[in-house]
């Protein structure tokens, strides 16, 4: 199974998770469930980032390959 579909994987399980927790929490305040949907949250949103670097990745290669790219064009314009 490839990265990608690992970390969808378990952003649908921290999600499904959440939502047991929000619907837990409509039955009333509980600051302990609070501090767990602050906690998914969090993780969530590192998921989300770690998908968003490894779809970057993929599609315009490492970053230093870019910066190598970058500094190679800069250098031909230069020149021009």
């Amino acid at each position: 199974m490839n990265i990608i579909a690992t970390i969808h994987a378990e952003i649908d399980e921290v999600s499904e998770r959440r939502a047991e927790l929000w619907h837990r929490l409509s039955d009333g305040r509980n600051p302990e469930i609070v501090a767990q949907i602050k906690e998914l949250d969090e993780k969530l949103a590192s998921l989300w980032g770690e998908h968003r670097a490894i779809r970057a990745r993929i599609r315009f290669g490492e970053p230093e390959q870019i910066v190598k790219r970058a500094r190679a064009e800069e250098r031909l314009e230069r020149a021009a």
